[in-house]
């Protein structure tokens, strides 16, 4: 196996798109980490190979997964008990489609424009404003949370630390600015105490995994460049727009480029994004109203439902939202309400999966371990305070 020189994704040399240059080979999952390559290096005389066998479209996993809904959508035109789920799927889908478009078009924006180096610069050091600097970005974000699971692993390939990336992943879906105003809205000024109870857990989860990191027990971004201490973002932002040239022909060229980063973005995230959908909307469809408002009482034990609740159909921070205000109204535990909130992203099988196959087997199995005490604890305190 092989490490794409753009991207960072392991390819099979086998399988893998190969560049010969100056004797050196370089192998790269698609034609556009391929392309970005060549821009990149400047190469003219570079030698392409292409591997002699593409992957077959029905052991593609986007083709794969996207195919499970499109059947149970149909055969529920014919068969009555289908007919909830074929609803919930679509209501799930109405509610996030822009938020996923949102995140795969900015993560192309990102991979377009954005130099490594920016990132780099930002997320990439070993000290606390990269976890403030995170969670910080993160609030400027207006995606939900499969919105943002784009961005994130856009960051985490252009350079940014995976503690940079876990705070940004936790922080943007509860504390970014349109989910507060939107909090506020329902719950009033108790809101904001769950934008800042997220925050705490975006900043001590990004500490933690800092010290983890040190410790050599999760992974470190390979992505990461060396960037010189005296590199400035602001001036080479000044060069590159004293040497940018605008014109319908650049603009065209941009588009394409930033369509193409998009492109290969979805290839990684949007099957876990559809995958995610698809276990929500059946357990939406069959999950009993009432079971939420009976077992999820200002209690321990109502948290511990709460929390396992929240990890099956947790699937937007915009679709949660109103659901979370529904248990506070008939329950009155504002804990309940940010266990669900928080815990869907923390503990949500689209957030783990991406994070186990695009930046590490450890880093996902800590991020649960790391955030429910926190939660939990937060959740419990809120209960008895409020």
């Amino acid at each position: 196996m092989s490490i794409d020189p753009i991207c960072g994704m392991q390819v099979s040399e086998d399988k893998a798109i190969k560049i010969t240059h100056d004797g050196k080979d370089y192998f790269f999952c698609s034609t556009h980490c391929r392309d970005r390559f060549i821009k990149q290096e400047g190469m003219k005389d570079a030698a392409v190979c292409y591997p002699a066998l593409r992957k077959p479209l029905f052991k593609n996993k986007l083709f794969i997964i996207s195919c499970i809904p499109v059947i149970l959508i149909l055969a529920s035109l014919f068969i009555p008990f289908l007919m909830p789920f074929r609803k919930a799927f679509l209501n799930y889908l109405k509610i996030i489609w822009w938020a996923v478009t949102l995140g795969l078009f900015l993560g192309g924006i990102i991979d377009y424009y954005i130099p490594r180096e920016y990132i780099s610069k930002i997320l990439s050091h070993k000290r606390p404003t990269t976890i403030f600097n995170a969670v910080f970005l993160g609030f400027l974000m207006s995606a939900c949370s499969h919105g943002i699971l784009a961005l994130s692993i856009q960051l985490h390939k252009k350079g940014a630390s995976n503690p940079a990336v876990v705070s940004f992943l936790l922080a943007s879906p509860w504390a970014n600015f349109a989910i507060t105003i939107m909090l506020i809205g329902f719950f009033g000024l108790k809101g904001l105490f769950i934008i800042i109870a997220a925050i705490i857990v975006a900043i001590n989860t990004g500490f933690i995994f800092m010290f983890l990191e040190k410790k050599g027990l999760i992974e470190k971004n390979k992505n990461i460049v060396e960037v010189p201490e005296q590199f400035s973002i602001l001036g080479d932002l000044k060069i590159r727009a004293k040497n940018y040239k605008l014109g319908l022909k650049t603009l065209i060229t941009d588009f394409r480029g930033i369509i193409k980063g998009a492109l290969v973005l979805s290839d990684m995230v949007l099957w876990w994004i559809i995958l995610g959908i698809l276990i929500a909307s059946i357990a939406g469809a069959y999950i009993p109203v009432h079971f939420f408002h009976r077992f999820m009482g200002p209690t321990l034990l109502g948290l511990l439902v709460t929390l396992a609740l929240a990890t099956i159909i947790e699937v937007c921070s915009e679709g949660s939202s109103p659901l979370a205000f529904e248990i506070f109204r008939q329950t009155g535990a504002l804990g309940n309400s940010f266990v669900f909130l928080m815990a869907g992203v923390a503990t949500d099988y689209t957030e783990i999966g991406l994070l186990w196959t695009n930046v590490g087997r450890r880093t996902a199995i800590w991020l649960p371990i790391i955030t429910v005490p926190q939660i939990i604890i937060i959740g419990y305190i809120a209960n008895l305070v409020f």
